[in-house]
């Protein structure tokens, strides 16, 4: 049985909690229609990529992300 991931949110906190990286967040705000990246010091030589888009109506976006290196 398939299930259906959700991959839009209205707040980039559920964003984040889709993917439980919420705490790699600074939660700073993102304007609408931009992306931001940032890397998290997840402790490994590289750490961890995190980048979220937010459309022009505010929706949030399933976080992108993965260990660097």
């Amino acid at each position: 049985m398939k299930t259906h991931k959700q991959n839009r949110f209205e707040t980039l906190s559920a964003a984040l909690e889709s993917e439980n990286i919420a705490h790699m967040w600074d939660m700073r705000p993102i304007p609408y229609g931009e992306t931001l990246a940032l890397t998290y010091d997840d402790g490994t030589r590289y750490g961890h990529y995190v980048s979220v888009y937010r459309d022009e109506t505010g929706l949030y976006e399933r976080p992108v992300h993965y260990r660097r290196g």
